[in-house]
């Protein structure tokens, strides 16, 4: 976890790269952060997997989809707004690439070991990238050690610790500690440890946030 800096206020982020509203929701923030350069955020993200029973090799997309959503007409309608939201913001996600639903256990290692790096940020978008813009299996140890030279981090570390069970039983802790806290969709933000925001909201709600926040501490 990263500690903020004097002055900074905590922003904790519960997420799983493959949860499409994540991906939109990062997005909806990161332009209200752009938009205010001097925000007074310190992000840190925290696992949360959406299919904690999801089997080590993963699932067929198409028949996670069609089990989750009931056939073609649900999986139609769960993903018309997210495909009119991810062109909105430019995203321009592409199913029709993604094969497998991976489980995201060693993703959200790969997380854990960037929090410590204060890489996490970089390496939460290049894990949704590679799942949602190119079809990319994020549970592979190449895709995320690649994933994770991209952010800066050593890739022969994270392949040896890959190999390894270290830090499995930390993430899955976590979890489920966040879901003891009432956390029970994502993503889900905590703001100072104290005010709770979640699902994908507008860049404009960040905003008004952010300008409250700066307000208050102009004071």
């Amino acid at each position: 976890m990263t500690e903020p800096l004097p002055g900074q206020i905590r922003l904790d982020i519960f997420a799983d790269p493959v949860c499409p509203w994540c991906m939109i929701g990062k997005a909806e923030l990161d332009l209200a952060l752009e938009s205010r350069p001097d925000h007074p955020f310190t992000i840190s993200w925290h696992p949360f997997r959406l299919d904690p029973q999801m089997p080590q090799a993963g699932m067929d997309y198409v028949a996670y989809m069609k089990m989750k959503f009931g056939g073609e007409k649900g999986i139609l309608q769960a993903m018309k707004p997210v495909m009119e939201a991810s062109e909105r913001l430019g995203l321009w996600i592409n199913p029709s690439l993604i094969e497998r639903v991976p489980n995201t256990l060693d993703a959200h290692r790969l997380l854990h070991w960037a929090g410590l790096e204060g890489a996490q940020t970089p390496v939460m978008s290049g894990l949704m990238r590679a799942h949602w813009r190119e079809g990319r299996n994020i549970s592979n140890p190449d895709v995320l050690v690649e994933i994770g030279e991209k952010a800066g981090m050593d890739g022969r570390m994270i392949r040896r610790l890959l190999a390894t069970a270290e830090d499995r039983d930390e993430v899955a802790t976590r979890e489920i500690h966040a879901r003891q806290r009432g956390i029970n969709s994502v993503p889900t933000f905590i703001v100072a440890d104290s005010h709770v925001v979640t699902g994908a909201q507008p860049a404009s709600l960040w905003q008004n946030v952010i300008d409250e926040l700066t307000g208050l501490q102009s004071q």
